[in-house]
């Protein structure tokens, strides 16, 4: 638990090749199954304060008991912080994700205590914010909203590893 912003909910892999990841999950590590959308639909999107629409991010999302994992590939040239991470010879966890139903006041408090805003965006689940403060490969801060929209899908993720017996691995679309 960070006593700075809750829970660690979520790790975030960004990969070059999202299908052969989720193909290393499943076979080797035995995770799944994996809901997939080939572009998260993403509004308000924003890097180092600048905003940028129509960023195409392919997600899977999979849960491993309480902890999600989140596979990540980028399909665009959009300027972000998955793009930096590659760009510097990285591949793997670039961030840990607390979900926060107090964002505004956890978000507040990270402002004010030296942190700044890396990227940031909307969408139909709930706003998101990525911190700037990495002190290594992997550390950068993710905190989504927690909207009962978001609780809905993610708690949907969750239930489904529940004895998972390994059919239907990846799922190309969401729960509702």
């Amino acid at each position: 638990m960070s006593r700075l912003f809750g829970e660690m909910r979520q790790i975030g892999i960004v990969v070059r090749d999202i299908d052969a990841a989720m193909k290393h999950w499943v076979e080797v590590c035995g995770v799944g199954p994996w809901f997939y959308a080939d572009k998260l639909p993403v509004t308000a999107f924003t890097y180092r304060g600048a905003r940028h629409d129509d960023v195409h991010l392919s997600i899977a999302l999979a849960n491993s008991g309480d902890v999600q994992l989140e596979l990540i590939q980028q399909r665009c040239e959009t300027p972000s912080m998955y793009r930096d991470f590659l760009a510097a010879g990285h591949e793997g966890m670039q961030h840990w994700s607390s979900w926060p139903t107090d964002y505004d006041a956890r978000l507040e408090y990270a402002l004010a205590n030296g942190y700044e805003v890396g990227q940031s965006g909307d969408s139909a689940r709930g706003r998101f914010v990525y911190l700037w403060n990495e002190g290594h490969p992997g550390t950068v801060i993710e905190m989504a909203h927690m909207t009962p929209e978001r609780e809905g899908i993610f708690d949907a993720v969750r239930a489904a590893a529940v004895g998972w017996d390994g059919g239907d691995p990846v799922r190309n679309e969401w729960p509702s």
